[in-house]
């Protein structure tokens, strides 16, 4: 799955890639193109000016050519031009522009000049050489190029967009591929459960009848019903979990009696309840039990046959907050980030799926939070359950 993931990913980058590279150099050769016929358009209009002004001048002017540099001066609609004298300040004709703007505001025509100028060369004509008098020709570029020089990033937006959009879809896809399998894994492993528990139950109970075995079916039973929570655990995941109102305070005290038979003597449990004799959440109790038992058991495996455990449960106006801390060896901050993560465990043994079921139970079931408040390396741990009330 992973790696058809990759595969996905690396496929659509070089398809994005190739796109956005091939429109940015065809955009680039478009827009010097038209850049170029642009320059020329401006050039036969000002020589146009040029011609049209000389010939009006003449005291007996050809009219064909009259009427020739009209049509040319004439048919520029798209390019704006601005004519100024030699240093560069507007002479009031200008092409293509704002008229309204130029009527309003003085300096229009001068912040235009300044941007054109960043933009163009300006084409100049000379007016006379003693004195010497030119006329300069600012152009800009015209709707069309600024569209060309704009469609590359616009379509680069595009296809960044087409991608998040399908990485999502996949990523959806796989996550609801994963959960029916997680399901499908719990579920079979509930069913599987069913049959020796069964067969189990039958063989304790014919024990009892034997004389002289009261404690040993005391402890088979202990086992037995120990299965049948396990059993029953894994057959809610995948279901619609009931929540039901329960004390928090009973429910994590059960998990810590019985987290605290199966530790040493040199490890200490201390629960803290902010003075709150009851604190009533709803919870679906054997799927709580879990996530509770899992952090207890990180604990213990984390601090390596002695040190402390204490659980904060602190109940807010809009949430109820519970905190297992521990004095054990911490976790690293590149390891932080992953502990919840499928597979990831720092033991020699075990896969690595506590923690995840633990989150999975918190946030799919609960609509709740689960993460690491605090750890330091060799100073120990501190995981934060929240629940909205």
């Amino acid at each position: 799955m992973f790696t058809q993931l990759f595969n996905w990913r690396s496929g659509l980058a070089l398809v994005a890639i190739g796109i956005v590279t091939g429109t940015i150099f065809y955009s680039n050769y478009l827009s010097k193109k038209i850049a170029g016929d642009e320059r020329k358009k401006v050039n036969v209009w000002v020589q146009s000016l040029k011609t049209s002004a000389e010939t009006s001048a003449n005291p007996t002017p050809q009219q064909s050519v009259l009427d020739l540099t009209n049509i040319i001066a004439s048919e520029n609609t798209d390019i704006p031009i601005i004519e100024t004298n030699e240093n560069d300040i507007p002479s009031g004709q200008a092409l293509n522009l704002d008229s309204l703007q130029i009527k309003k505001d003085t300096n229009y025509l001068k912040d235009k000049v300044a941007e054109f100028k960043k933009q163009h060369e300006p084409i100049t004509i000379e007016i006379s050489k003693d004195p010497h008098y030119i006329n300069k020709y600012y152009y800009g570029d015209s709707e069309l190029l600024q569209q060309v020089r704009y469609y590359p990033i616009i379509q680069l937006l595009i296809v960044a967009l087409f991608i998040i959009v399908t990485l999502i879809a996949i990523s959806t896809r796989n996550k609801s591929t994963q959960n029916q399998v997680w399901a499908g894994m719990a579920k079979e492993t509930a069913h599987q459960l069913g049959t020796p528990l069964s067969s189990l139950q039958g063989w304790v109970e014919m024990l009892k009848e034997t004389p002289g075995t009261e404690k040993i079916v005391t402890e088979m039973s202990k086992d037995v019903d120990r299965l049948k929570l396990v059993s029953d655990r894994f057959g809610k995941i995948g279901s619609s979990a009931q929540l039901e109102e329960k004390d928090i305070v009973a429910q994590i005290d059960q998990m810590v009696a019985y987290i605290k038979r199966r530790a040493t003597d040199k490890v200490s449990f201390k629960v803290n309840t902010y003075g709150e004799k009851e604190i009533p959440v709803m919870i679906n109790g054997p799927l709580f039990d879990w996530v509770i038992e899992n952090l207890l058991k990180n604990a213990l495996d984390a601090m390596e046959g002695k040190g402390s455990i204490t659980v904060n449960i602190k109940n807010e106006p809009t949430q109820v907050t519970v905190d297992v801390t521990d004095s054990g060896k911490g976790i690293s901050k590149q390891n932080i980030a992953k502990v919840f993560k499928p597979g990831f465990t720092t033991k020699k043994r075990g896969w690595g799926l506590g923690l995840s079921l633990s989150k999975r139970i918190i946030q799919q079931y609960h609509k709740g939070e689960i993460f690491v408040k605090s750890s330091e390396p060799g100073k120990g741990s501190t995981f934060r359950v929240v629940l909205k009330k």
